[in-house]
């Protein structure tokens, strides 16, 4: 079984190749330049070293998002463009789900944190636990499936464990003096090679959800965005102010015909 996966829910643009239980390669960036100008190179730079023939490829596993909406679109893109030409199915594997995969066999509780803007996280709180079939070590549990909430929010829900916690992901850095203020429970921070998105995880996770048959069609696939972009934020005040405006006048018009 061969998984090819992508990366691009955040800063980092990622691509990688797993077959079987083997990694083959990973290719990872996290610098200047955007997403389009990253992702689709970087696959064809791991077809090219390993060469690999695409076709024989099984399926596409993407981080389906939460994340930048833009990183979102373009991999989600890229993921359709590839299951299309290829005719495979698309794997997909939520963000905050992939992150936390990273920390695989932790005896903590894991809580990726990803920066969502206006002092909200993309978040959800993760243990790993004796695999019951017995084909992997571990089982990943979600306790509170990814979500956008504040860090007080999450913080507070971890609280009531009696258990350490690891932090991982880009909204580490941005809130790390509030866990000092918020968190009651002991926690440390994941080493910076474990700390962002990775493509790896993604097939590693994404070949779990294949065995499992939790797959899609190119047409299907859509972005998970859990918010509204800035745009529709924007637009849906604008569509409430003119409503507003809409009925406060048609009260004045009432009031008028009543004298």
């Amino acid at each position: 079984m061969k998984i090819l996966a992508i990366d691009s829910s955040g800063l980092v643009a990622s691509a990688a190749l797993m077959e079987d239980d083997n990694f083959i390669a990973e290719y990872t960036v996290q610098y200047k330049k955007t997403h389009s100008q990253t992702l689709l190179p970087m696959v064809e730079e791991i077809c090219r070293m390993v060469e690999l023939d695409l076709a024989t490829v099984d399926a596409i596993a993407v981080a389906a998002g939460p994340g930048s909406f833009t990183g979102l679109r373009i991999g989600s893109a890229t993921a359709k463009g590839l299951a299309f030409a290829l005719k495979k199915p698309i794997v997909p594997v939520p963000t905050v789900d992939g992150l936390a995969y990273q920390m695989y066999g932790a005896a903590d509780l894991v809580c990726p944190i990803m920066d969502a803007r206006r002092d909200q996280v993309y978040t959800g709180i993760y243990e790993f636990t004796a695999d019951p079939s017995g084909q992997f070590e571990y089982d990943m549990r979600v306790i509170r499936e990814q979500c956008a909430v504040s860090f007080d929010e999450i913080s507070a829900a971890l609280n009531e464990f009696d258990r350490s916690v690891i932090f991982l992901g880009d909204g580490v850095p941005v809130f790390i003096e509030r866990m000092g203020e918020m968190m009651r429970v002991p926690y440390t921070i994941a080493p910076v090679h474990r700390s962002r998105q990775s493509a790896a995880a993604v097939a590693a996770l994404g070949s779990v959800y294949y065995r499992k048959g939790i797959m899609e069609s190119g047409d299907a696939h859509a972005p998970i965005y859990l918010r509204l972009s800035q745009a529709e934020r924007e637009n849906s005040l604008r569509e409430l102010s003119l409503r507003e405006c809409k009925a406060s006048s048609e009260e004045n018009l009432q009031g008028e015909g009543s004298i």
